[in-house]
């Protein structure tokens, strides 16, 4: 399973727990605790997102680098 999956499921759990929260809640203001449990789900999504986007930042700058390591070579030859 790859990492970025983990981030969904950990999504999708939120909601689940919001949902639970919101319909068996039973403290005064548990609306808006349910409410603030679901406004996770759309932050654990961005995470995953700009950790993916790091990823492939990196996996950019590796094939530049050595783009840019074989000219040097072949301009000394």
């Amino acid at each position: 399973m790859k990492t970025h999956y983990y981030y969904f499921v950990g999504a999708a759990l939120s909601i689940m727990l919001s949902i639970y929260v919101f319909i068996f809640g039973t403290a005064a203001n548990h609306e808006l605790i349910a409410i603030f449990i679901g406004l996770w789900a759309p932050t654990i999504i961005c995470l995953g997102i700009f950790n993916i986007l790091i990823g492939i930042h990196d996996e950019m700058c590796c094939a530049h680098k050595r783009i840019e390591e074989r000219q040097t070579c072949s301009h000394d030859r």
